[in-house]
This record gives structure tokens, sequence and C-alpha cells, in this order.
């Protein structure tokens, strides 16, 4: 029996299913083994069982409520100790026996700090109305962090030297308050976080607060990943996030310190020394959704207020919170073929959310923007991706996106069957599953017969 690789990318900008999809073919493939292999922490991902059980899960894989199924995280996956272990007793209370027995965590995994949450919060708070949208748990100032100072970097398998580790939370502790006390703390929330950088006892008491992890689940090899990689039967590669964030062709500033792609998810199974091939495919949600700052061209405020799309996991639709307001917006022409254009060649698309035809939620295709140009307003069809890396070009399309107007097709989408047929009139891959609900009940192969 072959190992078959199966990788689930976001073609938007989050919360688009991928938890869904990740869980319905954990059974449908009877998977073994779920590999986050980027992001961190900050990447949720909804589960809803049909008995009625609900988890986000934000470090262990989305298949980890079915018996079993083991959870791999490789490098470049940032840690966060301590919401790992809060993650394993939230599971364990929703009846997952012993998570902590059914994860690998990969050796080389840089690991997030109390300082790095800190600094980072510092730095969204400094930037204001500018804020560049953030989760507050410090992901992005880790891997900043690391690229500034590599050799302050502190990695998984090193937390078990405790005269190492201490020396290191201490330079990363002196370098980042070095950058943040010469501005003053004048907001209740900036000095607490700068109080965290001078405290010079958190190290320990943190060390202390992660120390039952330490205890169970010692860091794991690239040989030993990959072993567990190479077992007969079928390996998920769970995509964090969604490629309209990805760092380098998200719109910058407002992106994710990481990478949305099949390339980043061949390039992780590599490393692990598993060439196979993989099969790649990308989540769609029925109508477009954006946590806090950053350009939704098709935002549509109606959709958000009265109950109109509900949002039981997204709580952060008042604005409070460091992720910001949850914003809804039409299906976008545009944005979808850019999505397609850069995240990599896909064998199918995965479409979630589709039960909002059958409450008789009025969407639109958005197929066009008028922009400004010169002077002159002018209509456009598409966006063209730069260089991957060329974060001006990026930042120009920020700018485009953020002053379109939106334009849309005249007439409506009535039901699912027609979405579905739309979306195929405007990409390539087909599409191969679909979820009119949020369990894996719902989840449905289309009626040609085609199957992941």
């Amino acid at each position: 029996m072959r190992t078959r690789l199966v990788s689930v990318l976001g073609l938007g900008f989050g919360d688009c299913g991928k938890g869904l999809f990740v869980d319905s073919q954990t059974r449908r493939l009877g998977a073994h083994t779920v590999v986050r292999f980027n992001g961190g922490g900050q990447a949720g991902h909804n589960v809803v069982l049909p008995d009625g059980r609900h988890h986000t899960f934000s470090q262990f894989g989305a298949g980890s409520f079915v018996d079993g199924v083991c959870t791999v995280l490789a490098a470049p996956v940032v840690l966060h100790p301590g919401a790992l272990l809060v993650e394993a007793q939230a599971l364990a209370h929703a009846g997952v026996a012993d998570p902590l027995a059914r994860i690998l965590i990969d050796a080389r995994c840089a690991v997030s700090t109390p300082f790095h949450q800190a600094a980072g919060r510092l730095r969204e708070l400094q930037r204001g109305a500018h804020a560049h949208g953030s989760c507050g748990i410090g992901f992005g100032e880790t891997v900043g962090h690391a690229l500034a100072h590599p050799d302050q970097v502190l990695r998984f398998g090193e937390l078990a030297d405790r005269t190492q580790v201490e020396a290191k939370l201490e330079a990363i502790r002196y370098t980042l308050l070095a950058l943040f006390a010469a501005h003053p703390a004048d907001t209740p929330a900036s000095r607490t976080e700068l109080a965290a950088l001078r405290d010079a006892s958190l190290a320990r008491r943190w060390l202390a607060q992660i120390a039952p992890l330490l205890a169970r689940v010692a860091p794991a090899s690239a040989d030993a990943l990959g072993a567990r990689l190479h077992r007969p039967g079928a390996v998920l590669f769970e995509g964090a996030q969604g490629v309209l964030l990805d760092e380098a062709r998200g719109f910058h500033p407002h992106t994710t310190w990481s990478s949305i792609s099949t390339a980043a998810v061949e390039a992780a199974a590599r490393e692990l020394g598993q060439p196979a091939p993989i099969e790649h495919y990308g989540v769609l949600r029925s109508y477009l959704t954006r946590h806090g700052a950053g350009p939704l061209p098709s935002f549509d405020p109606r959709l958000n207020a009265g109950g109109v799309l509900p949002e039981p996991h997204n709580g952060a639709n008042s604005g409070a919170g460091w992720q910001g307001a949850f914003r809804c917006g039409h299906p976008d022409v545009i944005l979808l073929r850019y999505a397609l254009a850069v995240v990599g060649p896909l064998h199918g698309l995965l479409v979630s959310h589709l039960d909002v035809f059958e409450r008789g939620v009025p969407l639109h295709w958005c197929e066009a923007y008028d922009i400004d140009a010169d002077g002159d307003r002018v209509r456009i069809g598409g966006i063209v991706p730069g260089r991957a890396g060329d974060l001006e070009h990026q930042a120009r399309l920020t700018a485009l996106l953020q002053g379109a107007t939106p334009r849309y097709r005249r007439a409506p989408i009535r039901s699912a069957d027609q979405f579905i047929g739309e979306v195929r009139e405007i990409t390539g891959p087909p599409v191969r599953l679909r979820a009119r609900g949020p369990t894996w009940e719902q989840v449905t192969a289309p009626q040609d017969g085609s199957l992941l």
C-alpha cells in the first residue's frame, strides 16, 4: 500500500473551511497523519461534529477528532508551547483521548515566547490607525526576530537545556526591550506589554508553565518525522490561513509571515525525506471574509448586519480583540483568479458554505473594479502578480484594492449549483467536494462522480 499525500490550501484571507475539509478528508481517505507545515498558533481552523462538539484547531491537526490520527508540526511552523497545552486540555474535554500522545514536534521549530508576544502587541499598538492586523500571540514577531537575530532563535529541541534556554530568553528579552523602552508607554495596554519585557522573572515562570509539554513530548528529528510520512496510507498537509495573506503574494503589509502555496508544501515534504507527488486542493468559501485591517474590495456591511451570514466561531464581529472586526464580502472573480495564479498548480477545488444560498442571501459576483488612474476613473478586470517577494509591487496592489469600487454582475447567485457552475467557468481546476454545512456529513462529491 503506497503513501498518498494530499494538501489543503486556503484561497482567500482565511476562514474558508480548511478545518472542515481536513476533518472530512481524514475520514474519507483514512489518513493517519495531519502535517501542519506553515504558520503557528495564530491559525485557527474550526471543526464541528454531527453531535454538536466543536473545537478551533490551532496547533493540533484538524483531523484529531478521528481516533489514532497523529499531528506533525514541521519546521518552519512556529510553536506556541503554552497555547498548545491549553489546546490539549480543550481537546481532552471534548473527548479526544490523551492529545499529547498524538503529536510529533520537529526539534527545529522556532518557539514563540512571552517576550515575542509582548513585542508584537507593542508594535501593533504603535501603528495605531495604520495597524497591519495581528492575532496578538507573537507569531509574526517571532519570525521577524529570527530573521534579524538568527543567533537568538529558540528552537523546540533546545528547551530541555535549562542553562542554554535561560540565556537565550534573556537575550531575546533584552533585545526586544531595547527596541521599545525608548518609546513612552502612553496607554494601559502598551504599559502592560512593556512591563512584560521588563520582567526578568517572567522567563522562569514561563518555563515552569510549559514544563508539562516538555515532559510529555520529546523533540522529533527529521528522520523520525520522515518515517511517519512514509507510513502506508494517507497524509494530509493542512495549510494555515489563505494565499491572499501570503508573505510574498499577499497584499503588503496586511499579510502573515508565512508561505501558503503548493511549493511550500512540497518543500516541507522534501525536508522530511518524502519526495512523492502531492495532490493539492484549494479551499474556496462561497463568499469572501477577512479579519481586521487590509483590503476587501467586495466588503458589504449588509452581509454583516442582523445575522444575515451567521458566524458562530468568529467572535470579532464587534471589532474587539487583536484581530479586529470580521468582515464579509461578495465572491470576487478578480481575487479568485489572482489566488489561483499564485498558489501553484491544483488538482481541484473544495467549496464550503454553500448552505448560504438555501437562506436566500443575495450574493453577486464582483467581476471588475473601478479605480483612479492618473486622474481618470477606469475599470479593470484583473490584477497581475509580480515577482515573488516584490513587496513594493504588493504594496501597490494593496493601494489599488483599497481604492477600488466593486462592480457586480446584475444577476444574483440563486443556488449552490449555479455558484458551482460559475466557479467552473472562472477557474481551471474542477470542484471535487462541496459542503452545505459545518460537519463532515455535509460534505459531498459533485453529481458527476469525480472524487478527491
